[in-house]
């Protein structure tokens, strides 16, 4: 709690609860709903520079000095080749002898193949030996083998997956990485926690040798909320970020991108009718068998979905089932994922592969597939059924349907989630389900949204902010460079933890204080994920973090040279935001208007009984806060707040009461 804070309930104990009238004055479909991005179509994130290197990839080769690099940019933008360019540096000129590229997963190893750097300016070309292209068939004993000559030999570059380096590494000496650039793919796959194999591999490698490490990532946050590195670890890495608008923002093609979600009741096969829509070139995730939405026949889901469509004409030898549609006999050619035959998949993933014309495929029904190191550039709409439980999938998700192509200026993210249904055991799980649907929603809108720089505004200060500048008063800068990074690089994937908070996920419907959430939740869950800040630090990233959110979800107007911000529901002028007054802005209210709007009043009931009977425990900075609010309340009411009132504000003060007196009472008999 801050100093001003335990002043605060200091004093309230100490008058008996007088200020607010004592304690003894209280009485016993459709349309997709979501966020769009619109960018400007400069066409920057796709140009080249003298070497061939496009704005993404030269930003990260600025930093390729660096012996610990962790590179952030979203799928499509060219992380592969970014690191080719890194790595031919450092083996030309940073003293760096082998390369060891490992990526999650074998399909994954083909964007790591031979590339012709030279024919567009680059001093070299990546030429990796195809014997040591390890992400091929056969047993991990074979190839671990395989690691250990490349470790002896000429041979420069060896491509494996994670699991392969996981078996190597038990066989080596730590020394065996010295003078080798380490690249790890979807660095995500590591983790801080203790049987995280492949985490205790960057750890171990780098306090026990000289090895460069270069991590690359769409999505450094990981579902489990576990983080990816320990906090001293991560600190050693210099970190190059390039985010969804400034790739979308430099397309030539794509203009827009919408997330957003579709409610339905029952079976998920009969409301897909309503959001499929096959003339969009559309990959459907089908739910995992052990989910709630999954009907526990995946087959035969396919197989209704191949019926909404139309009449199954033929099959092809690539494995393409050709649909005749139903509602004027286009042939709808589908790919399904969902086969558990493995010849028969890997012909259609093969077929997949070679895609090279937009007619080639309308429909990819996939289950597990077709979400990291996938490509099917015409792909306009991913369609999710069920809530996906990672933030990093999602993200992956979303990234097979933003490849900039001649095809689309529009693509979608639709989740498709179950409405709760009293009926159903599994209520609570349902309620719990919807909001995080939303609420990775909710991040994703303020990923996809323009960046702002914030700055304090001071007394007389009349100087008008420049271009994506706001200038906010009492707002603290960062004092630090520890600070400066988080803001920089971190602050998706801090809103990503803040927003997987169990706690925060049920503020959503509104049931908490909006500065009980901003001052009490966040800077708690800050604390947790850099436990190295101090409490002013804290504060800096706090202040950022709830400003950049409510002005993400806030709506700028101009109105001759005036501009203004109408958040919650008020209009605010741009020159006159105060930090205060932001605070009082609940970070989730659009979501809880989005809720409002979407469901029924029944539904919207059930979501918030489900809360409260779940509901946070009192702590002392939020009985501060509230308390505060109590003599506004009576003032406007006539009378105390009510324990059994049914605005849960109004019985969140009541409880502030009982809490504050509960605590004088424990105080009374410690002395007594």
């Amino acid at each position: 709690m801050r100093k001003s804070e335990k002043e605060a309930l200091q004093a309230m104990l100490d008058d008996g609860g007088n200020t607010a009238g004592g304690v003894g004055g209280m009485t016993s479909g459709l349309p997709v709903l979501g966020a769009s991005l619109l960018g400007d179509n400069t066409g920057d994130s796709k140009k080249t520079n003298k070497y061939g290197m496009r704005e993404m990839q030269e930003k990260a080769f600025a930093a390729r000095a660096e012996q610990y690099l962790l590179l952030k940019a979203p799928p499509a933008s060219g992380k592969s080749r970014a690191l080719m360019f890194i790595a031919l540096d450092k083996l030309e000129n940073q003293g760096i002898n082998k390369v060891i590229v490992a990526v999650p997963e074998r399909s994954i190893g083909g964007s790591f193949g031979k590339t012709d750097l030279r024919a567009d300016g680059f001093f070299a070309s990546w030429e990796p030996n195809s014997h040591y292209n390890l992400c091929t068939g056969g047993g991990e004993a074979s190839k671990v083998k395989t690691f250990k000559k490349f470790l002896s030999c000429d041979e420069k570059i060896l491509i494996c997956t994670h699991a392969t380096l996981r078996f190597a590494f038990k066989e080596l000496d730590d020394s065996r990485f010295d003078n080798i650039l380490l690249a790890i793919d979807e660095f995500h796959h590591v983790s801080a926690d203790g049987d995280n194999q492949l985490g205790e591999v960057i750890r171990t490698v780098m306090q026990n040798s000289n090895a460069h490490i270069m991590a690359m990532t769409g999505s450094y946050f990981r579902g489990d909320s576990v983080p990816v590195l320990l906090p001293e670890d991560e600190a050693r890495f210099a970190k190059v970020t390039y985010n969804y608008y400034d790739q979308l923002n430099g397309y030539e093609y794509l203009k827009s991108l919408g997330i957003g979600y579709h409610f339905y009741q029952g079976r998920y096969t009969s409301a897909i009718n309503e959001i499929l829509d096959t003339d969009k070139k559309t990959i459907l995730h089908i739910p995992n068998v052990n989910s709630g939405e999954s009907t526990k026949d995946k087959h035969k889901e396919v197989d209704t979905i191949l019926d909404i469509i139309g009449e199954v004409v033929e099959v092809t030898t690539d494995g393409v089932i050709l649909v005749k549609r139903h509602t004027d006999g286009k042939i709808i050619k589908v790919a399904d994922l969902v086969d558990d035959d493995q010849k028969r998949r890997d012909k259609i993933v093969a077929y997949l592969r070679n895609i090279k014309n937009e007619e080639d495929m309308d429909l990819i029904i996939a289950l597990g597939m077709a979400k990291e190191g996938f490509d099917w550039t015409f792909c306009e709409h991913a369609l999710t059924v069920g809530y996906r439980s990672s933030l990093t999938e999602i993200i992956q998700i979303i990234g097979r349907a933003t490849r900039d192509s001649k095809n689309k200026t529009h693509a979608q993210f639709t989740n498709l989630i179950a409405q709760p249904d009293a009926q159903d055991v599994e209520v609570k799980l349902s309620v719990n389900n919807m909001l995080k649907a939303i609420t990775a929603s909710l991040l994703m809108e303020q990923v996809l949204a323009p960046n702002f720089k914030f700055k304090p505004r001071f007394e007389g200060d009349e100087t008008p902010p420049q271009k994506g500048e706001l200038k906010i008063r009492g707002f603290k800068p960062a004092s630090s460079k520890r600070v400066e990074d988080i803001l920089e690089s971190d602050l998706n994937d801090l809103k990503a933890t803040i927003l997987q908070d169990e706690q925060m996920i049920k503020a959503i419907p509104g049931n908490l204080d909006a500065e009980v959430i901003n001052r009490v939740l966040i800077p708690k869950i800050i604390k947790i994920k850099y436990p190295d800040l101090t409490d002013g630090e804290v504060e800096e990233v706090r202040q950022h973090v709830v400003v950049d959110s409510v002005i993400k979800n806030g709506q700028i107007i101009e109105n001759g040279d005036k501009k203004f911000i109408k958040m919650a529901d008020k209009f605010v002028n741009i020159d006159d935001l105060h930090i205060d007054l932001i605070d009082q802005v609940n970070p989730f209210q659009k979501a809880f208007e989005i809720l409002s709007k979407s469901v029924t009043t029944h539904v919207l009931k059930l979501i918030q009984e489900s809360i409260e009977s779940t509901r946070i425990e009192m702590t002392p900075e939020e009985a501060v806060i509230l308390y505060k609010k109590i003599p506004a309340f009576k003032s406007e009411n006539g009378r105390m707040p009510d324990i059994n009132s049914r605005d849960f504000n109004e019985k969140r003060m009541a409880e502030s009461l009982i809490y504050l007196n509960k605590l004088r009472q424990e105080r009374a008999n410690a002395n007594a």
